[in-house]
């Protein structure tokens, strides 16, 4: 029976190459002359330092802006609160949302199964495995998902007839 499945996935290679881009930037930038504004990664995590809110506004910007470029979109970043440092600093970290957690799994379940499409949906751990009888039914099944309006952006791999 043909299947595939619903993933939501973070390339952190492309994570890394971004942040080297923003860190370039940064340094080449003339409004960050004297700044002590950088980005850290830490595999699916990010961390900014900024002297002040204004400059981590252009930070998350920059980062933003490079991330798209990589194929990363912003729904699959989580920014955290703002934090204060040492004097007027501040820092802020960004994780990436990896998988679909059990809610979201649960909306696509229970909208696919109204549906009336002929599929199969099953939740393992962080993905989910759509199978069918044809492989139409299974494409109207990734228009209808995509239809759905979801913010969490969703990969659909696997592909197998």
């Amino acid at each position: 029976m043909p299947s595939f499945d619903v993933v939501s996935e973070v390339d952190t290679s492309e994570i890394k190459n971004a942040i080297s881009n923003v860190m370039r930037e940064i340094g080449t930038r003339y409004d960050f002359k004297g700044s002590k504004s950088e980005v850290v990664a830490e595999s699916a995590t990010v961390k900014m330092f900024a002297d002040d809110e204004a400059k981590l506004r252009q930070v998350r910007e920059i980062l933003q802006g490079h991330l798209q470029r990589r194929g990363i979109e912003p729904g699959q970043l989580d920014y955290g609160k703002v934090e204060s440092a040492t004097g007027q600093a501040v820092r802020q970290t960004v994780t990436a949302k990896e998988g679909i957690d059990r809610d979201l799994a649960g909306k696509i379940v229970k909208s696919l199964k109204g549906s009336k499409l002929k599929v199969q949906v099953a939740i393992q751990g962080e993905e989910l495995r759509v199978t069918g009888k044809k492989r139409d039914d299974l494409q109207a099944a990734i228009a209808f998902i995509k239809e759905m309006g979801i913010d969490q952006p969703l990969q659909y791999k696997n592909f197998r007839d």
